[in-house]
């Protein structure tokens, strides 16, 4: 089955994890800009006239990579899978616009979190320091409270995962990002699936829209 699948939600819906198990299942590949972005470090865009002349060196300088760039970048990976689910992109209305003339998607699906559960999931995260393990405070907690399993250890949280900064994430994207939810859901092109319940639960959900569908097809 070697689908086009884009899939969309909020920080902390368990867009990544459902993408790899997607992209696992249905023998396609995960793209991300992120991945993307690190593939084509050294690609040469001297003909977008940017700042600088290739990707790496936004990234080396700590700096966004413009949207021309992104656009760019995913374009070359999708035209590289025979079937892809996308997650991270796009971000905004105007990346929407532009993905609708790099492909045609097969099945756009959001997933959908109460903002009270992606504070819990998002602030709960900690990390071991010294060995990177992570846990969380209500999902996967470490044996003894603070204290890494693995290594003994005392957990941090990370900066990103302060309810200041997630909240400021989850505003940015209810800024940017559901505009995007929006435009797909007005063409009647989209799905909403319940992103509350174990990644299991979630995964079924995601594989009956895809598979109900797609016998549909048959």
């Amino acid at each position: 089955m070697q689908s086009h699948i884009l899939l969309l939600g909020p920080p902390g819906a368990g867009k990544g994890t459902q993408s790899t198990r997607l992209a696992e299942t249905y023998d396609i590949q995960h793209v991300t800009t992120g991945d993307a972005l690190r593939a084509n470090k050294q690609m040469d865009i001297t003909d977008l006239e940017t700042k600088y002349d290739t990707p790496g060196e936004y990234m080396d300088a700590g700096e966004l990579v413009p949207d021309t760039v992104v656009n760019t970048i995913v374009k070359e990976a999708l035209s590289e899978a025979d079937g892809y689910v996308l997650d991270g992109y796009p971000r905004n209305l105007e990346q929407a616009r532009i993905l609708d003339s790099m492909t045609e998607l097969d099945y756009i699906i959001a997933l959908e979190v109460p903002e009270s559960d992606l504070l819990v999931r998002l602030t709960g995260r900690r990390v071991c320091p010294e060995c990177s393990e992570t846990y969380h405070t209500e999902f996967e907690p470490p044996a003894e409270t603070g204290i890494c399993t693995a290594c003994g250890a005392e957990l941090t949280q990370r900066e990103d995962d302060t309810e200041e900064t997630v909240k400021e994430r989850l505003s940015v994207f209810a800024e940017n990002t559901e505009p995007v939810i929006e435009y797909y859901d007005e063409r009647n092109e989209l799905t909403r699936v319940s992103g509350q319940g174990s990644p299991e639960e979630v995964f079924t959900r995601l594989t009956s829209v895809i598979e109900d569908d797609w016998l549909a097809r048959v």
